[in-house]
């Protein structure tokens, strides 16, 4: 049997780089490279395959878009437009809408991907901060992706307001009273952006500015951004979630090619179809049904996309607070709104690792999740932000709320002022019980085996149901919890403070770190006074100990 060659053209190619740039050898040891296996991973993967196909799209629409306010009579194919003033900008997209051939359908995608990529990124960060992903050595990546969700709703901002319609003006109109109520450089922020005043004065320089950031700026931030996520994430593997065969020191999953290279083809084509039918088929912003901006007119029901709709709900339930003083005025119903709410969560989520990592004094390096039940403390300051962000979401559809319901406008809106306050603690709370109540079922479950649906009868004719071990993936995923360590001794047996309790710092550290701790419920403990017949187990909370280790970890294919 003769061997076969690669062509000519192919092998004289790949040798030229592989002389110059080393790639077999790179190839060769990274080709292998394990991935671990779990459904919560292809949210990243959808994050990251929406932003392509956003700089598909976005490469196609900017052809044929004109950023430009210059005020031309539209006379084009849609009709009911003919003779009326616009922007330039706004006969542009409608060009595009109505003669571009697959125009519509690129606009369609092209909005219905970056609502995807935001709701993608925003589930992918959730996943990350309930499993603990975003522990040591992985703190960076966090910031990285509290980064980019930043500037997507800048972009996401930017892009809905080019084409200059009527709902998007009205979007810019409040984003120059957020840029107004800025004490101090307000207003040179507001004139630097928009280039005088709007949108009476000249502001034909607002549109060009913000198709440069939308086009250039940011999407090459995000890039970057992108990029150095990936590249870290390479150098720091993957985190795993807790399975029969994975520990800290080894990764268990599958191989990059040919398995993961297969599979994250697929996503990418089930991403850009979904994409695609949505597109084709559901409608978003139309914007030639509400015309071009006029600033005495608003459209009933107007809404923004839903990453911004926190922003929109803060607004609308804000006290009217405003404070004058030596003849300057301080709008404190548009500045809270527009920087307290955002300023929470993501200031919030930032120092979270950093602030947990103080709180608990756990230095050690974490390549297996944490299943949110096993962190009460963190799942509950979890689902309260979520609370938080959710309530303040459906605020801002107060009004359509109030109408579709047939309730008072005033009534709804004292809701949520007191539910944004309440609603969080309420979370909190109720979080917390129900983590606290798992971890009570999987030490039971340990500790007293699963029920196997036989009932027994005893020699004096009592019945009992007889339990049985569980399952060694089951036992695998309960034993990975990792139980909280107790608090450092306040004194040492000389009756010497330790250092890190000193001072008010050290108070506090204690008492969060208490409070961290307090109601852990020890699921290793339990099984060895009540189950230890179970072979295994003291090896298996042993490989799961995560003990800090300064060498690599081993790679397993299945």
């Amino acid at each position: 049997m003769s061997e076969t060659t690669a062509p000519k053209a192919v092998d004289g190619t790949l040798n030229f780089l592989d002389d110059r740039l080393g790639s077999t050898g790179f190839f060769k040891r990274n080709v292998k490279k394990v991935f671990p296996d779990h459904w919560s991973f292809m949210l990243g993967e959808i994050a990251l395959y929406s932003f392509v196909i956003l700089l598909l799209t976005g490469t196609f629409l900017t052809l044929w878009f004109k950023p430009s306010m210059t005020e031309v009579i539209y006379e084009g194919s849609y009709t009911k437009l003919n003779g009326v003033p616009m922007s330039e900008a706004y006969a542009s997209t409608l060009h595009i809408t109505f003669d571009v051939r697959g125009g519509l359908l690129m606009r369609q995608i092209h909005h219905w991907a970056a609502l995807l990529f935001m709701a993608s990124i925003m589930a992918h960060m959730l996943r990350v901060f309930f499993t603990g992903a975003y522990r040591k050595p992985r703190e960076i990546n966090w910031l990285i992706g509290i980064g980019m969700f930043t500037l997507g709703m800048l972009e996401g901002l930017f892009g809905y307001s080019l084409p200059d319609d009527l709902l998007s003006g009205t979007g810019l109109r409040i984003t120059q009273g957020v840029a107004e109520s800025i004490p101090v450089v307000g207003t040179y922020i507001y004139m630097f952006l928009f280039g005088g005043e709007f949108p009476e004065g000249n502001t034909g320089d607002i549109i060009p500015r913000l198709f440069t950031l939308h086009v250039l700026l940011i999407p090459g931030i995000i890039l970057g951004l992108v990029t150095a996520h990936m590249m870290i994430m390479w150098h720091q593997k993957h985190t795993a979630m807790p399975v029969k065969e994975q520990t800290e020191d080894k990764v268990y999953g599958y191989p990059f090619y040919p398995v993961f290279m297969a599979k994250t083809g697929a996503y990418f084509m089930f991403t850009f179809g979904v994409c695609a039918l949505l597109g084709a088929f559901a409608q978003i912003n139309p914007i030639w049904l509400f015309g071009p901006y006029d600033p005495g007119a608003i459209s009933s029901g107007s809404q923004p996309d839903f990453y911004m709709g926190i922003l929109e709900g803060s607004l609308r339930i804000m006290p009217n607070w405003e404070t004058t003083a030596f003849g300057h005025t301080v709008s404190w119903n548009v500045l809270i709104p527009a920087l307290g709410p955002l300023g929470i969560i993501f200031t919030g989520a930032a120092l979270f690792p950093f602030i947990e990592q103080w709180v608990t004094g756990d230095k050690r390096q974490h390549h297996v999740n944490v299943r949110p039940r096993n962190a009460p403390v963190r799942t509950g300051i979890g689902m309260a932000a979520v609370a938080f962000y959710g309530l303040l979401w459906l605020a801002g559809a107060n009004d359509v709320i109030a109408e579709r319901f047939h309730v008072s406008l005033f009534a709804t809106t004292w809701f949520f002022r007191f539910a944004v306050i309440l609603g969080p603690f309420i979370a909190y709370a109720v979080t917390k019980r129900m983590c606290l109540g798992l971890q009570r079922k999987d030490a039971d479950t340990i500790g007293h085996g699963v029920e196997s649906g036989i009932i027994l009868m005893a020699p004096d004719g009592k019945f009992s149901e007889r339990h049985e071990p569980a399952r060694a993936e089951e036992r695998a995923v309960i034993l990975s919890k990792e139980n909280s360590r107790p608090e450092t001794p306040a004194v040492d047996a000389n009756g010497v403070p330790a250092p890190s309790t000193k001072g008010p710092l050290g108070h506090v550290r204690s008492r969060l770190n208490r409070a961290w701790t307090f109601d852990d419920i020890p699921v290793e403990e339990h099984a060895e006074v009540e189950h230890g017949e179970h072979g295994g187990h003291e090896v298996e909370s042993g490989t799961q100990s995560g003990t800090e280790s300064g060498s690599e970890r081993e790679e397993l294919s299945r």
